[in-house]
């Protein structure tokens, strides 16, 4: 699609997904593909941890650099100026909020703007040109990239660009239980409705120190279309297929075992689990609040929720065979067994084109996108989300990709 047909159109389509998302947490998102994995994926190291996020990183040499750019990553020399339109998944929202904060005080004369109309909304919009670019709990799924190709100049498509992760926590309200460990076969357990105590033998199994009550499992669940749901159900699947037979779904009422207490978003079901004793579910680990979280099963290890384990998640997952060189689409690792993974984590893209039908354009997304990416940038988006930094070998390749996005016809 070229600009003029863009813009005609963009902003009475933006505004009417802003009208329905108004009030919405749906940070719903779905799998890119089924094809077997790639064996090209980066190798592991080790993420900086999210308690550094507050104390920052070192400014770039030249101070007329926009923050977190990089000059031999293709970035412009100067700050840079316009507006910049976002859309997409709610789970990044705090991040942004960084991001946003970080990037425009670098460059004063340029403003980002971001709906969080949820992941799904938000691949609508960018495909649809009402955005300049996606933040999508999922990447895009074949038929989305080939709607791309129309979509950004040129005739490359869009690319997906791994900068958010975090770890969902399983939290619960269970007095005198401090620490709980369950399995990817009894949390399955749990929300399928198999598992209707606490002191369920299943559970004690895993919990041998532990004083169980006799208390009823609530179990809670997302109401409303969730990336969160989608993450946590393709965990479930992925761990405990014979048990969890749904597959990975992002609406549970309708796709899903049934049973259990629903709650709408992210403060729904905090607000659910803190209010029922004998409660458990999954949220962002960033909202836990004083709710205490569980630890899974890895392998022959119990890994407690922590966003230092789950950016290793990204390190020990290979990426989406058959597309560009400069995508980063992810087949997430879920079963995976490496020490010191929480693979039960949500992974949250930028979706840009390669190809803009101007430099201005370019310039804005090349510097947004550098910096998000950056050290930096990560650090913003910790220290206001929690989230996880992506390890240096991740923002390598990242950045090398992002210096590909150049001007086209």
């Amino acid at each position: 699609m070229n600009s003029s047909k863009r813009r005609i159109f963009a902003g009475a389509f933006a505004l009417a997904l802003v009208a329905a998302a108004c009030g919405s947490d749906d940070d719903s998102s779905s799998d890119a593909t089924d094809a077997p994995a790639a064996s090209d994926a980066p190798a592991a190291s080790e993420a900086p941890a999210a308690t550094d996020a507050a104390a920052g990183t070192d400014a770039p040499a030249s101070s007329d650099a926009p923050a977190g750019t990089a000059a031999d990553a293709g970035a412009p020399a100067e700050p840079v100026s316009g507006t910049l339109i976002g859309a997409g998944s709610s789970a990044q929202q705090a991040a942004m909020a960084g991001w946003q904060a970080g990037f425009q005080t670098a460059n004063p004369d340029a403003t980002v703007e971001y709906d969080p109309v949820g992941s799904g909304g938000g691949r609508e919009t960018f495909l649809a040109g009402g955005s300049d670019f996606a933040g999508s709990d999922a990447p895009l799924k074949d038929e989305e990239f080939t709607t791309s190709v129309d979509t950004c100049a040129g005739d490359q498509g869009a690319i997906n660009l791994p900068h958010y992760i975090s770890p969902i926590a399983v939290a619960y309200n269970l007095p005198g239980v401090d620490d709980l460990n369950l399995s990817p076969e009894v949390l399955a357990g749990i929300f399928t409705g198999a598992i209707t105590t606490w002191d369920d033998p299943a559970i004690a199994a895993d919990n041998p120190d532990a004083d169980l009550p006799s208390t009823a499992v609530n179990a809670v669940h997302r109401s409303d279309d969730s990336g969160t749901t989608q993450n946590f159900t393709d965990y479930l699947s992925a761990t405990a297929p014979d048990v969890w037979t749904y597959g990975a779904i992002q609406t549970w009422d309708t796709d899903g075992p049934g049973g259990g207490e629903g709650a709408p978003q992210t403060s729904g079901v905090i607000s659910a689990i803190s209010a029922g004793e004998g409660s458990v579910g999954y949220a962002d680990a960033s909202q836990l609040g004083d709710l205490s979280a569980a630890s899974i099963k890895v392998g022959e290890e119990w890994v407690p929720v922590s966003p230092e384990a789950a950016a290793k998640l990204i390190d020990v997952s290979e990426r989406v065979p058959g597309r560009s060189e400069f995508d980063f689409s992810y087949k997430l690792a879920r079963d995976t067994t490496e020490a010191g993974v929480y693979p039960l984590a949500l992974v949250s893209y930028h979706i840009v084109c390669l190809q803009y039908d101007d430099q201005a354009k370019v310039d804005l997304v090349k510097a947004f996108m550098t910096y998000v990416g950056s050290e930096e940038g990560q650090a913003a988006a910790a220290e206001a989300a929690g989230s996880a930094p992506i390890s240096a070998d991740v923002q390598t390749q990242l950045e090398e990709a992002i210096s590909q996005i150049s001007v086209g016809s």
